[in-house]
């Protein structure tokens, strides 16, 4: 926390967190809930409820899950209604997690489908008037699968990525796909697709479930895939590690500053508003300076970024000159 307090960017290094605790929540990740509750709450104590709002809501979220699935499954089990697989969903709040307003797609087989909707009819029926988008980028599955090369069958249960298991499903149907085949079928994004496969088929030894026919670790989109029947590990469950994204590329960064941006237009109108609702009158530097003393718990804001604010909220009559000094601002009520 004492290098905390010297970030002066402190709305930045709450989104980076938010993201890498959702991850560290929805993939089973975190050592220590009471430890992720700690440091909430050391952040809490430093800024304010209003810096950690959305980090509770989201362990918020994680409870009332745990409920849904409960009463979810009762409901299966009174209507006789077989899903043919053990489902769990976390229903995330939009405003909360940093989950993709629009859904990654993803093209699942029939019966993983069905068991999505079958959840989703149940639950909008008791909430009516709420939307539920399939998160499949953050998402996990448990695989039975056997491996027939060598003297007998060898059973493992392969712990995967939603992405992944919609891939190696694929090899019921069929023995060998290209890469061309396996994007065409599941409509993963690229880049998601490539990690997936990659980590399939050219990660680890000892967690290559595929094989790439064609020599090299590079993956062409003519490659072709089939399944390691010679995989073996002393583990019965074998948890394929997803190769790890290189850090944020420069669109993805640009991205993330215009977000930070965006929100810091809203507080900096808001606590001008504030101010301005108390104070009724005051002159520019006074109101920059007063702006910039409410906000500094976050992030420190340009003057000039002030003041453009302080027009854009005249010309939306939140506030107007004065006749007789242009640098004297009224609250319009």
């Amino acid at each position: 926390m004492v290098l905390f307090r010297f970030l002066q960017d402190k709305d930045v290094f709450e989104r980076y967190y938010k993201q890498h605790l959702a991850k560290r929540l929805l993939l089973n990740k975190s050592l220590s809930d009471d430890a992720e509750k700690t440091m909430i709450s050391k952040l809490k104590h430093e800024c304010g409820c209003q810096f950690t709002s959305k980090l509770e809501g989201m362990f918020k979220d994680m409870g009332v899950s745990d409920s849904t699935m409960e009463e979810f499954r009762r409901h299966l089990e009174n209507s006789g209604n077989e899903l043919g697989l053990d489902l769990y969903c976390r229903v995330l709040t939009t405003g909360f997690w940093p989950t993709q307003s629009v859904g990654a797609k993803c093209h699942f087989p029939p019966h993983v489908q069905n068991a999505f909707d079958v959840f989703k009819r149940f639950y909008l029926c008791k909430h009516s008037g709420r939307q539920l988008q399939l998160q499949p980028n953050l998402g996990s599955a448990d695989l039975n699968a056997c491996f027939y090369g060598g003297d007998k069958a060898r059973r493992h249960i392969i712990t995967v990525s939603t992405y992944q298991m919609a891939l190696l499903l694929l090899f019921n149907q069929r023995d060998r796909w290209s890469y061309e085949e396996l994007a065409t079928h599941t409509e993963i994004p690229d880049k998601d697709l490539m990690r997936a496969v990659q980590s399939l088929a050219v990660g680890k030894v000892t967690q290559r479930i595929l094989v790439k026919e064609n020599k090299g670790k590079e993956i062409l989109p003519a490659d072709t895939f089939i399944v390691n029947d010679g995989f073996t590990s002393k583990h019965y469950r074998v948890k394929i590690q997803t190769v790890a994204a290189r850090g944020e590329t420069d669109p993805e960064r640009k991205e993330t500053r215009c977000k930070v941006d965006e929100d810091r237009k809203h507080e900096i109108e808001a606590a001008i508003v504030r101010i301005m609702k108390a104070r009724k009158t005051m002159d520019h530097n006074q109101l920059v300076g007063e702006c910039i003393q409410q906000l500094r718990h976050r992030f420190v804001p340009a003057p000039a970024a002030i003041k453009k604010r302080i027009e854009g909220l005249i010309e939306r009559d939140y506030l107007a000159r004065s006749d007789s000094d242009r640098k004297v601002y009224h609250y319009v009520a």
